[in-house]
């Protein structure tokens, strides 16, 4: 549990389209508390599909988003600790979002990963290399980031990456 920090402008745009793009240009034109709580209620239901999408599975998930703070607080029961850090890099690796309060409890506890901020010029092999010893090894961070990620070549500054204990 705690508060974990990402960078506002990097990650995935699920705002710009539906009901929370309706939003974000309705908070934008005239920003009404209503207008401010809508954007906020739509933010966070998107970030809740995104996290159903990913095929995230976990108990009792509830994602609220605070617009004006770019907060995202997440509570529910992941059944293990890659679910669960999986959940919290889904929610913070979303444009417009700079922090994400973790409330959510694990099932079967276990070692939590470290956390990586990707920079320009960064590959997997690099960060491999990094955290392993080897480059070698970039194939164990990307099957801990998936679904986030889709090919290893495919990551981008800013972007939190899990890192698992080497295996």
């Amino acid at each position: 549990m705690g508060m974990f920090s990402f960078i506002k402008e990097a990650g995935e745009k699920l705002f710009g389209r539906g009901e929370a793009k309706a939003a974000q240009e309705a908070a934008t034109a005239a920003p009404t508390p209503a207008n401010i709580e809508a954007l906020s209620n739509a933010a966070g239901d998107a970030i809740e599909t995104y996290i159903r999408n990913m095929n995230l599975n976990v108990e009792a998930l509830d994602v609220k988003f605070d617009a004006p703070t770019g907060t995202v607080t997440v509570a529910g029961v992941a059944p293990d600790q890659a679910t669960k850090e999986k959940v919290l890099l889904s929610c913070g690796n979303v444009a417009s979002v700079s922090a994400v309060n973790d409330l959510m409890t694990v099932s079967s506890p276990a070692a939590a990963s470290q956390m990586y901020t990707v920079v320009s010029g960064d590959n997997l092999s690099k960060i491999s290399k990094q955290f392993y010893g080897t480059p070698n090894k970039y194939t164990q961070i990307f099957e801990a980031n998936k679904p986030m990620l889709t090919h290893p070549d495919k990551i981008y500054p800013g972007q939190v990456l899990r890192i698992p204990p080497d295996a």
